[in-house]
């Protein structure tokens, strides 16, 4: 627990417990080269620089936002609200800024997504991309 942990908002139940986290951290590293060897059927190098496509999940309109607002200290353009597929959830999606596509460097992403979503209380649910960005 952090010194400023007071500040977030902790409206209704916890969204994402430890076990959860570990679970989803250990898919999302195991999804990450998956999607990169998909991109590099594509012409994608490592050296290629792509801005991609983030999802976040949680149960609370107050995280979301709360979230969203950390998210865009990253200079990441986004968007939070109701998710279409569950009134229920709360999605946070956007663009980060342009990454290189090196296994290493989308890997260190993806697991501080992981890690930056569990903080706050949301589950990082994944990322993509289009390969011909300009």
């Amino acid at each position: 627990m952090g010194i400023f942990d007071f500040l977030k908002p902790n409206s209704g139940k916890e969204f994402v417990n430890e076990r959860a986290f570990d679970k989803n951290r250990t898919l999302q590293m195991q999804m990450a080269p998956k999607t990169l060897e998909q991109l590099y059927k594509y012409d994608v190098t490592e050296e290629k620089e792509l801005k991609l496509e983030f999802f976040f999940y949680t149960n609370t309109a107050e995280k979301a936002e709360y979230f969203a607002t950390e998210l865009e200290k990253l200079n990441y353009s986004v968007h939070h609200g109701i998710s279409a597929s569950n009134k229920k959830l709360f999605i946070i999606t956007g663009w980060t800024n342009k990454i290189k596509m090196a296994d290493d460097i989308v890997a260190n992403w993806t697991e501080r997504m992981c890690e930056i979503g569990y903080e706050f209380d949301c589950e990082f649910d994944g990322w993509g991309t289009n390969p011909n960005q300009d």
